[in-house]
């Protein structure tokens, strides 16, 4: 087995997990100081003792490299597999089927934990058609925003992927994760958006605004006709490592009805500590006639797989598939997208 697939398919399956990242990235390390080591270069390295002495060389994957070396299945990577079965089993429901690709995700750009290929690489092997790139905006500096000029230098990088992919059926799509700002205007230059096939728009600050002042500040960025999805809209958390959040307060209907009318999707947010809108919230935005996008809003690759958990969460709400966008192929996705 490759050495350095072994090591980013453990990083893979622990990201899953919701795994400590230092733990994660550990893998990712030692993945990448082999990577450019010819095999037999790497062979050597570890008869001589050089490999152990590597930096970025842990205890663990010194261990995965050498099984793999000696033609085995690493037996912690057998073994994360083991453990995944029944998630992945789980997952096997017939709308997560359905799902084409993944309009939320986010790259070490910004507050990402890998580079944009390894992304790619993990979208590919989930089988998706395509995943829309959306790295934080600007003035979110907590996240290492995205200046116009570090998204230009990105979106020629994107260019890039997709034309060495040759047409193999993938794309990754141009795209950003912009904060509502507080007057309700989005935060990046207009025509910085039109170059983009998609634009997630969300509230990251303030988040206990009263309920009229955000009402006033969704609704600003759900009437931008640049807007194609409203992302985690009530910023709740109900678990993880950051903690629990209360969700925003502000007028769904109102919102929901803005949603509707503007050709604007819900985001059902994919991430466990996320589950964003809460299922009431999902019920209204039904009424109001909205389509969705169920996304993962993945700052890992492992995390793209979160799809199922809001497959799982629309066929419990009764959300109907074809109003779902992210069921649809590319060509419809992008038409509705430039409508």
């Amino acid at each position: 087995m490759d050495a350095t697939a072994a090591l980013n398919e453990i990083a893979f399956w622990l990201e899953r997990e919701l795994a400590p990242s230092f733990k994660v990235q550990a893998f990712r390390k030692a993945a990448a100081a082999i990577a450019e080591l010819e095999p037999d270069e790497l062979a050597q390295r570890a008869r001589d003792g050089r490999l152990k002495r590597m930096k970025g060389i842990g205890a663990r994957s010194h261990e995965v490299i050498t099984q793999a070396l000696n033609g085995e299945v690493p037996a912690y990577l057998a073994d994360l597999r083991e453990r995944s079965k029944e998630a992945l089993a789980s997952g096997g429901s017939e709308l997560r089927a359905l799902l084409r690709g993944d309009l939320h995700s986010h790259s070490d750009w910004s507050d990402g934990g890998s580079p944009i290929p390894l992304m790619v690489d993990a979208a590919r092997a989930l089988n998706h058609e395509y995943l829309a790139l959306t790295d934080h905006s600007p003035t979110l500096k907590i996240a290492n925003g995205l200046s116009a000029e570090r998204l230009t230098e990105q979106l020629q990088i994107v260019d890039q992927i997709n034309n060495d992919d040759g047409g193999n059926g993938f794309r990754l799509l141009k795209g950003i994760e912009v904060d509502i700002l507080e007057d309700g205007t989005l935060d990046q230059s207009p025509e910085m958006l039109d170059e983009l096939d998609i634009v997630v728009a969300s509230v990251h600050s303030k988040l206990r605004s009263d309920r009229r002042t955000m009402t006033a500040r969704m609704l600003g960025g759900i009437r931008d006709p640049h807007t194609n999805v409203l992302g985690h809209c009530t910023g709740r958390l109900v678990q993880g490592s950051r903690g629990q959040r209360p969700q925003s307060e502000f007028d769904a209907r109102k919102v929901f009805t803005a949603c509707a009318e503007n050709n604007v999707a819900v985001e059902i947010n994919s991430r466990p500590e996320r589950q964003d809108p809460p299922d009431d919230l999902i019920q209204l935005a039904l009424e109001a006639g909205c389509l969705f996008s169920i996304d993962s809003d993945a700052h890992a690759p492992g995390q793209l797989d979160f799809l199922q958990y809001g497959a799982e969460r629309a066929e419990t709400n009764g959300v109907p598939a074809d109003r779902i966008i992210t069921t649809w192929p590319l060509d419809k996705l992008l038409a509705w997208a430039r409508s």
